[in-house]
């Protein structure tokens, strides 16, 4: 029996291929693209454009493999974090945080979304690091989150999402294609059509798929997930700096902006006593001054087990006052969600039913 081709893994040129081997018009592909990464089909049998022959033809040929929403949380501040589980029982989870004008209506409504199933790269301070890593997503399960998130944005605040974070749970650029395939999707004038400026996919430092990005001309920002500002403090809380250290990311990104001439956007989790000292202000005020940049200084998300704490207010403001002292660009991003979980990973952990791989050995800083 002929393999059935999963068409929500294929991205516009494949889909393309798909009916040009059926012999069909071009129109059709654009159709297929449309029901899968507009619509948000889950089967063929909602395609009511297409003639019932052509349906079962695409059933007898292909399959689609979306996303299921299973559960959804909402937030006395307005977040919505949804659980959605695959076809093959794994669950990843997306998160839509809006922003509100004084009036109360909706200004900025912004999906956090997936790209993996659990991460292999073990940061000592996060759910989905904890979880090891099971998959890469497809591009379909990916947007598939994003047309769900979309569909509660419209339904709740009379209009669409404005932005796209891949910052949910895992490490984007270790799924380089589908995430990159995904973008282009939702950024296609027969999709979501959003701007490139509105998408930012984040990456803790993966210095070739970085050089990739930048020499491919890829037209997302880019964030650096840094979390720490030297080398030391780095390797305690993530793994992967012990082989791609900040020297290695740093002549990555100076080859990023003289490609892109684009700033980078760096995402620092400030923990308690950990990084949040003027020692360490001036070293992130020094990193930052690599390349053009900015510097989201993020309120941490408590996750159980992890002794890692959220820093103090005074601490904070301290931290604050010497970057703006050296000219650092910083905004802080205040914890959204606390009360439903929404850090990266903290519902679907509960439910997977095994521990996927991971590169983190003893934890230097124990979770």
């Amino acid at each position: 029996m002929t393999t059935r081709i999963n068409l929500s893994a294929c991205n516009k040129l494949q889909l393309d291929e798909f009916c040009n081997e059926l012999d069909l018009p071009r129109y059709r592909a654009d159709q297929l693209f449309q029901w899968i990464y507009l619509k948000n089909a889950g089967s063929f049998g909602e395609m009511t454009n297409l003639s019932k022959a052509l349906r079962g033809e695409f059933e007898q040929r292909a399959e689609l493999r979306g996303v299921r929403q299973t559960s959804v949380s909402r937030s006395k501040d307005g977040t919505t974090k949804c659980l959605f589980r695959l076809h093959d029982e794994k669950l990843v989870e997306a998160v839509l945080i809006p922003e509100f004008f004084d009036d109360g209506v909706a200004d900025r409504l912004t999906v956090c979304v997936s790209s993996q199933v659990g991460c292999v790269f073990g940061c000592s301070f996060c759910a989905t690091g904890r979880m090891g890593f099971f998959r890469n997503l497809t591009i379909g399960e990916i947007t598939g989150q994003v047309l769900s998130m979309n569909a509660i944005a419209e339904a709740e605040y009379g209009k669409r999402i404005t932005n796209i974070v891949y910052m949910g749970m895992v490490e984007p650029f270790h799924n380089y294609a589908p995430v990159v395939d995904s973008a282009e999707i939702l950024c296609d004038p027969l999709g979501l059509n959003l701007s490139p400026r509105r998408i930012t996919i984040s990456t803790v430092g993966l210095t070739r798929q970085i050089r990739t990005y930048a020499d491919e001309k890829r037209p997302w920002n880019l964030a650096i997930s840094l979390h720490a500002a030297d080398d030391e403090k780095r390797n305690q809380i993530m793994p992967i700096n012990e082989t791609l250290n900040l020297a290695a990311l740093r002549q990555v990104l100076v080859h990023y902006h003289r490609t892109m001439k684009q700033p980078v956007t760096y995402e620092y989790l400030l923990f308690d006593q950990f990084n949040d000292s003027p020692d360490d202000a001036r070293n992130l005020a020094a990193i930052a001054r690599w390349i053009p940049s900015k510097i989201n200084i993020i309120m941490y998300n408590s996750v159980e087990g992890v002794t890692l704490q959220r820093a103090r207010e005074d601490r904070l403001n301290r931290f604050m006052s010497e970057l703006t002292n050296l000219g650092a660009r910083a905004t802080v991003r205040r914890s959204r969600g606390d009360d439903i979980d929404a850090g990266c990973g903290q519902l679907a952990i509960r439910d997977q039913d095994s521990q996927g791989k991971t590169i983190a050995g003893r934890q230097k800083v124990q979770p």
